[in-house]
């Protein structure tokens, strides 16, 4: 993504890096298979083989391991094109709109009760990785870490410098 707010995008970028850290992030699903099709989400259905939720099934999918009814229901509200009429919307998947949606969504103070660039911008991180959470498990404070939970203030800098430097 270019432009907008670099301490959002650096968020995004840590994002991705703790839920779909691939070469190929914006196909990937649950469990690492890939999809080709990006005109929605794929909706498919991956059984969970280990953790709290093992047994159950997940949706996840895309750079930012988004489930079917998160995608449709931040969609609905932040896609720049949805296609369909009324009751039949559809919304692309493909990787702009991914990155265009959250990025919306993390700029929207009111969907969160919080102003999280703000946040970002005054150093406190955890307490945005803590509110992001509950979406995204493996932030920390939720009920699935990953190998890269606890180095996640380190990829967040490195991403953020990154971020500073494009946008000089």
């Amino acid at each position: 993504m270019q432009g907008g707010d670099p301490y959002i995008r650096a968020l995004m970028r840590t994002i991705s890096a703790s839920e779909a850290n691939d070469s190929r992030p914006y196909s990937i699903l649950y469990g690492g298979q890939h999809v080709l099709d990006l005109s929605r989400h794929p909706e498919k259905c991956v059984t969970i083989v280990s953790g709290p939720n093992k047994g159950n099934c997940s949706t996840a999918a895309g750079r930012y391991q988004l489930l079917n009814k998160t995608w449709y229901a931040i969609a609905q509200r932040y896609h720049p094109q949805p296609s369909g009429f009324l009751l039949w919307q559809s919304y692309s998947f493909k990787p702009q709109f991914q990155d265009e949606v959250i990025y919306a969504w993390l700029n929207d103070s009111p969907a969160w009760g919080t102003d999280i660039s703000l946040l970002l911008r005054q150093g406190k991180l955890n307490s945005v990785l803590r509110r992001l959470s509950g979406t995204w498990t493996s932030l920390g404070y939720g009920i699935e870490d990953n190998s890269i939970t606890g180095s996640l203030p380190q990829v967040y800098q490195k991403m953020l410098r990154q971020e500073l430097q494009k946008a000089g």
